[in-house]
């Protein structure tokens, strides 16, 4: 896992093993005759020293990968930041993103804090960490993950999961024949998913130069310490990118589409 290829391979079999739907979707796009061109990957943390941004993102820096934006979320009390492959033109833009603990009550706080001592050092220094997945309890409570809920969504994805790709993103801008977000959308509806529309089913504009929407979190069965409950994994993304003033496609994000984008992994109902 300590070269670019391996690197996202690995992330990529882990993520589709988690959402096996992420995977059909991709065969679907390349049964079209589309390219799928990856835009960007996203990894969810919390803003504790040991497992922060800093700590996951040095497996990139270590492949050529360097910061750029950042990113504040305050109505979900995130912060977070891209890195951008300094050498290859169509590697995958990474983003990380890390709660901000001490926005919380005492009970998260705790939680979180006694979750992360959970981590084993030995991983913390290889970059299995990235796929490493939920590396504190055997079986998670679903009374501890309610109790997170109330508070954050987000933390209670993160209890359930950990470490691992919380989405891929299909770059619309490489489409043929899908290559608008209005035709994406309605290809993947026609094919029976369902996306999260949440502030709307696009988020940004051309205006804004990125247009983005995404699928509902795949529903999963999920083992708990009081039984097996359905709950939501991960997610496929989809973004158009417009070209900026110096003509190349925009390589930012817009923070209040990304808002409604993490929402793509809140609980529901089938």
């Amino acid at each position: 896992m300590n070269t670019y290829n391996s690197l996202f391979e690995s992330l990529w079999r882990d993520y589709t093993t988690r959402n096996p739907i992420a995977g059909d979707i991709y065969k679907l796009f390349a049964a079209e005759g589309e390219n799928v061109v990856n835009d960007h990957i996203a990894f969810r943390t919390f803003d504790h020293p040991r497992i922060n941004i800093d700590v996951l993102s040095r497996w990139f820096l270590n492949i050529g990968y360097e910061a750029r934006g950042e990113y504040f979320f305050e109505d979900k009390h995130l912060f977070a930041r891209h890195f951008e492959h300094r050498d290859i033109e169509n590697a995958p833009r990474v983003f990380i993103s890390q709660l901000i603990c001490s926005h919380f009550s005492n009970y998260l706080q705790n939680t979180v804090s006694e979750l992360v001592q959970q981590v084993p050092d030995k991983l913390l220094q290889s970059p299995e960490i990235l796929v490493a997945g939920n590396v504190w309890e055997t079986l998670p409570s679903h009374e501890t993950y309610n109790q997170l809920r109330q508070e954050s969504e987000y933390a209670a994805w993160l209890y359930l999961w950990g470490f691992t790709v919380n989405h891929f993103t299909v770059s619309v801008s490489h489409l043929n024949k899908l290559g608008s977000i209005e035709k994406t959308n309605e290809f993947l509806k026609h094919k029976g998913f369902v996306l999260n529309n949440s502030g709307g089913e696009i988020k940004g504009s051309p205006a804004e130069l990125l247009e983005q929407s995404s699928t509902k979190a795949n529903i999963v069965k999920h083992r708990f310490l009081e039984g097996e409950f359905e709950v939501p994994v991960t997610y496929y993304e989809f973004a158009r990118r417009y070209p900026d003033i110096d003509g190349k496609l925009y390589r930012g994000f817009i923070a209040k589409s990304a808002d409604k984008i993490f929402e793509s992994t809140n609980y529901y109902s089938k």
